[in-house]
């Protein structure tokens, strides 16, 4: 099967979605990153299962992640903040612990598309993805337009045909 028919025929798979907002300042009502990952999620047919927003810290992204990746209902879990190189963000060593499988293709192409948005800024972006316990799991920077391209440019196009690999036999 050719690529494009492999993209083709995974339109049909749905994603049951967690999203995670690690962030010190945001509340529900004033995260924009998390409510544009739910908006692109559902307007592309998926469905959010979890949503989340949590203080940039390692143990409550590491409590949040033992409670999601167990979960039967959840696919993807897509956590926004946390992936620079502050004191305070912790997300990047967490997530890599759960990974089993890298996809360092993710993160590579998420910062090469980000140089064309903001120049060598791109390089202090440590966002990573890959599969732990049987899902997607995505880190991506927190900002609005940050979530916006990784998941138009990378996450959502290759979601369905993703999900369709990973449940093979």
């Amino acid at each position: 099967m050719s690529y494009e028919q492999h993209q083709q025929s995974s339109k049909q798979i749905i994603a049951r979605c967690a999203i995670v907002t690690l962030s010190d300042t945001r509340t529900i009502d004033t995260d924009k990153s998390g409510a544009r990952i739910k908006e692109l999620l559902t307007q592309a047919g998926h469905t959010i299962e979890s949503y989340k927003l949590i203080p940039d810290d390692a143990v409550e992204l590491e409590t949040i992640l033992q409670l999601l990746l167990p979960r039967d209902d959840i696919d993807v879990v897509l956590t926004n903040g946390g992936t620079g190189i502050a004191r305070r963000d912790n997300t990047i060593p967490v997530i890599d612990r759960h990974l089993e499988i890298h996809l360092p293709g993710f993160g590579e192409l998420f910062r090469m598309l980000s140089y064309e948005q903001i120049a060598s800024g791109a390089m202090l972006s440590r966002a990573i993805g890959g599969i732990s316990n049987g899902k997607f799991l995505f880190a991506m920077p927190g900002s609005t337009k940050a979530v916006e391209l990784a998941m138009t440019k990378l996450i959502l196009p290759e979601l369905g045909h993703l999900l369709g690999e990973l449940r093979k036999p």
